[in-house]
């Protein structure tokens, strides 16, 4: 059974006195793909480190987090298209909009989304959305920018069921993680209602860890928690839920397996 974890920022801090362990682990417990999506310039280096360290089994994004545009976004977006020029890169992400944190740089935020959206297209790639608290202006930028063969995921998916209709009707996946397990989170019912082959499985290391995990550090090695979990949601296996996803995430990053 082989599992992917589509968002998990590996390469942070909160992993420096385990991380070798904590990745075995994952591979023991079958996520054999590793999916980092980038945070800013600053977290450049540590990221692609540790995709050089282990390739194949990590594989590294290049965006600018939406909580990382401030007034200097225009050069940090310059390193964003450059790395991009470089190649090697899943996707263009982590990007969107997070009115969670502040609203000061909205316009800003806006922005980089729609050029980094752009910049996707240029370079064929998809694209990994934030959405935090900001769900109604991700949707009118995503809908404005649309064009023929832009695919991605929206990340940590929270929204309703109408929304996520939307979403699916675009071509994009949604991607699910720890909150699904949380009582009264209200996303296993939109979960039901949604076909596997519109869903990917995340943690968002070393965010949002799962039952019975839930307030600790979060890590590749719990998606199989989620799996089970969404398993016992659709009423089927989860080495279903395991190929169906998978198949899901390969697609989706265009990743070459050996």
């Amino acid at each position: 059974m082989i599992l992917a974890d589509s968002h998990t920022h590996l390469y942070l801090e909160q992993f420096n006195s385990d991380r070798d362990e904590m990745i075995r682990r994952a591979v023991d417990a079958g996520v054999l793909h590793m999916y980092l999506p980038n945070i800013d310039r600053d977290s450049i280096d540590p990221m692609l480190d540790l995709a050089g360290k282990y390739p194949g089994h990590c594989h590294p994004m290049m965006g600018l987090h939406p909580t990382s545009v401030k007034a200097n976004y225009l050069q940090e977006l310059e390193t964003v298209s450059h790395w991009l020029d470089q190649g090697g890169f899943c996707a263009v992400g982590e990007i969107g909009i997070d009115l969670y944190w502040s609203k000061e740089f909205i316009t800003q935020q806006e922005e980089a989304f729609r050029r980094q959206i752009r910049l996707a297209h240029q370079h064929d790639l998809p694209i990994v959305i934030h959405t935090r608290n900001s769900f109604p202006e991700v949707m009118k930028v995503v809908q404005e920018e649309m064009q023929p063969g832009l695919k991605g995921v929206f990340h940590c998916f929270s929204g309703n069921l109408k929304q996520a209709l939307q979403i699916t009707e675009w071509g994009f996946y949604l991607g699910i993680g720890g909150v699904l397990t949380f009582r009264k989170s209200g996303l296993e019912a939109v979960v039901k209602e949604i076909a596997l082959e519109h869903l990917i499985l995340e943690t968002d290391a070393p965010f949002l860890a799962p039952e019975p995990y839930r307030g600790k550090r979060n890590e590749s090695a719990y998606i199989p928690l989620i799996a089970h979990k969404m398993a016992e949601i659709k009423g089927t296996s989860i080495e279903e839920i395991a190929t169906v996803t998978t198949r899901n995430t390969l697609t989706l990053f265009k990743t070459i397996t050996r």
